[in-house]
C-alpha cells in the first residue's frame, strides 16, 4: 500500500503506551511503524468521517503579545531551563 514514498519521522510514546503498540506489533508480527501506521489510518478515517466539515488548519493571526522582556542573547539559555 506504501511502496511509493513514505517520511521517515521521529515520535516519542508515554513507556506504558510504547509497550503496548510492541505487545501488539509482536502478537501481529508486524514492525512498530505498522502499527502506528495502521493506528494512524484508523484515525484518519475516523475522523475525516465524524467531522465532514473538517478544514485544512491555518495559521492563527498575529496578535501583539507586547515588548518581549527576556534579553534575546540569553533565549538559548532560557529555553534550555524552561523546556529540559
Amino acid at each position: 500500500m506504501y511502496n511509493r514514498c513514505m517520511i521517515k519521522t521521529q515520535i516519542q510514546f508515554p513507556e506504558p503506551l510504547y509497550k503496548q503498540l510492541k505487545s501488539i506489533a509482536k502478537s501481529k508480527d508486524w514492525t512498530l511503524a505498522e502499527v502506528v501506521r495502521r493506528a494512524g489510518e484508523i484515525l484518519v478515517s475516523r475522523y475525516t468521517t465524524a467531522h465532514s466539515s473538517f478544514t485544512a488548519w491555518e495559521l492563527p493571526e498575529e496578535k501583539n503579545m507586547g515588548k518581549i522582556k527576556a534579553d534575546p542573547r540569553k533565549f538559548r539559555e532560557l529555553n534550555e531551563r524552561i523546556f529540559k
